[in-house]
């Protein structure tokens, strides 16, 4: 494998569509930079919640509201779906002209996007049944703040596995096509890591 393969910013097509591989180091590179803006307001959220995180102002408190199996299934269901990616990722690699295989794997990826936006809004439900809302106390308000703007970039990255699906069926797997889902996959797998944090300082902090 030579050194340019190794450095390439995102999945390595060199061995299968070279000319791929060359027009997306670009776009990806300048992507990753995105992400790293991204991660910036994600750190702050993080920090704002470290901060007030016991500010409950005689309300309630994170092991009142928190549901820690509710969340273990939260986080199962998103780390199965990078895996789902990564097996499109996959596809997209090795089964060119297979374009059924790939929107699959994307379509099981977009599900349980889906399930997880379903547990969390159930969850945030549940909370408000009980008063537990975002302007009751600083606590709550850097919860919501935190964990809702995760929940908006999933949502942003479930409509945008919808739209790669329709590209993909429309277009084929031009280049470019290839270039996005690569993209795609750098988004999705970033919000798995960020709600690894989450679920650790979040819920496990929170409750344990």
């Amino acid at each position: 494998m030579t050194a340019n393969a190794l450095e390439h910013p995102g999945i390595n097509l060199g061995s299968t569509d070279s000319l791929t591989h060359a027009e997306a180091e670009s776009p990806v590179f300048g992507f990753w930079v995105f992400l790293m803006s991204d991660a910036v307001i994600f750190a702050l959220l993080f920090a704002i919640y470290g901060t007030t995180m016991h500010a409950v102002a005689g309300g309630p408190t994170s092991h009142d509201v928190l549901d820690l199996k509710s969340s273990f299934l939260e986080t199962i269901v998103l780390l199965t779906s990078s895996f789902t990616f990564g097996m499109a990722s996959l596809a997209m690699k090795y089964d060119d002209g297979n374009r059924r295989l790939l929107v699959g794997w994307l379509a099981v990826t977009l599900a349980l996007g889906l399930g997880f936006l379903a547990l969390e809004l159930h969850d945030f439900y549940s909370m408000a049944s009980m008063g537990a809302v975002p302007q009751r106390s600083g606590f709550l308000s850097a919860f919501f703040a935190l964990v809702s703007t995760h929940g908006l970039h999933v949502t942003a990255g479930s409509l945008w596995i919808l739209v790669m699906m329709t590209q993909v069926g429309v277009f084929g797997l031009q280049p470019a096509v290839k270039t996005r889902i690569m993209r795609l996959g750098l988004f999705w797998h970033f919000l798995d890591i960020v709600w690894v944090g989450i679920f650790s300082v979040v819920y496990l902090q929170g409750i344990l």
